[in-house]
């Protein structure tokens, strides 16, 4: 049923055009003859339609219709004008306002409410297909965090098939997964990519399903020959994740392609340094190997906090980014909240995870 407010000084006017109006789909029509009264009664009710006169005390209809413009959600409120036929000149003016329609006095009662009809039928349809639009809007978010819980999925179930055959322990990967989120809110990344990152993070080891159990679980230190084979992880990593669609598996690739590279290019697979090393790898690289330092593994003791951190500074510039580095340190008790939450319950298989 269609709302439609009238305002007119004229009590007259008032009478006939309620009489008229309710006729229409049975129309629920409020009159006013005070025009400031109108505007404020605007402010908590919204008509489908206004009829307004433009001659009227205190408020005239063209500032009626300005300031109307400026209420919340009634800048779209169809307005139709009520005015001489001599004022052509109001009606340019009030066309620039926001005004749908005209009227001339003495308004003819045919088509008074033939342009009332149509004006409420146009109404009908914007608010049908705003309210479609709205719907498929919210279809379109419940598809995306579809896609996105499948995406997430796919980089756990990976993760895991990773975590089976590497002795480190799943805790590792939240850890160093928080981490990263720690630093990248500190260093300023949006929300987003703080999250990106961190869904993104437990993938990076994950080109270890391609390296040999003799290599991968040895529990001595490897031949340099073993070594340069155990490096081949990060670009069989990539290799399993590049060319995807997903922003976050093309995340996960970067981060298995870059998170051993150093600061000061004697990293690899590609000898990046500096600024070339993408901030993602950079950041990882930062909570990966504090991570491993500060775990306790059946080959070797975990490090001191403060000997963890030590190590971190002092190789700031060479292996690790200054400025990564400085992000964590900065949110230090919050690392430790992390540590403490996700501590490693047991230890899994008996080989070494050194070898990086």
């Amino acid at each position: 049923m269609p709302h439609i407010l009238v305002v007119d000084d004229n009590v007259t006017n008032l009478t006939l055009f309620r009489h008229l109006l309710q006729k229409i789909d049975g129309a629920e029509v409020d009159c006013y003859a005070d025009s400031v009264a109108a505007l404020d009664w605007c402010t908590d009710n919204e008509p489908d339609l206004i009829l307004l006169d433009y001659m009227m005390p205190v408020m005239d209809g063209l500032e009626f219709i300005r300031r109307l413009q400026s209420i919340p959600a009634r800048a779209d409120v169809p307005v139709v004008m009520v005015t001489a036929d001599t004022e052509s000149d109001v009606r340019h003016r009030a066309l620039e306002l926001g005004a749908q329609d005209f009227l001339t006095k003495p308004v003819d009662k045919t088509e008074l409410t033939a342009r009332v009809k149509n004006l409420l039928a146009l109404r009908k349809s914007r608010r049908q297909l705003a309210n479609r639009a709205a719907w498929l809007a919210e279809e379109v978010k419940k598809a995306t965090a579809e896609i996105v819980a499948r995406e997430k999925e796919a980089i756990l179930r990976l993760s895991r098939a990773a975590e089976h055959r590497d002795p480190e322990t799943g805790m590792h990967l939240l850890r160093m997964s928080n981490y990263t989120r720690l630093i990248a809110e500190h260093l300023g990344l949006s929300p987003a990519e703080q999250d990106l990152l961190l869904q993104a993070a437990p993938m990076h080891d994950i080109g270890k399903v391609g390296t040999p159990d003799h290599i991968l679980l040895k529990p001595g230190r490897l031949t340099p020959e073993e070594f340069d084979i155990m490096k081949q992880h990060a670009t069989i990593g990539y290799e399993i994740l590049r060319d995807s669609v997903s922003p976050l598996l093309q995340c996960a690739a970067t981060l298995a392609l870059t998170h051993h590279e150093k600061f000061d290019g004697s990293g690899y697979p590609q000898g990046l340094a500096g600024e070339s090393i993408p901030l993602h790898g950079r950041i990882v690289a930062v909570a990966d190997v504090f991570d491993a330092l500060t775990s306790e593994r059946p080959y070797k003791k975990a490090w001191a906090l403060d000997d963890a951190a030590d190590f971190l500074k002092s190789n700031a510039g060479s292996h690790f980014d200054p400025a990564c580095v400085d992000a964590f340190i900065a949110v230090w008790p919050r690392a430790l909240e992390i540590r403490a939450r996700y501590h490693d319950q047991t230890i899994h298989l008996t080989a070494a995870t050194a070898h990086s």
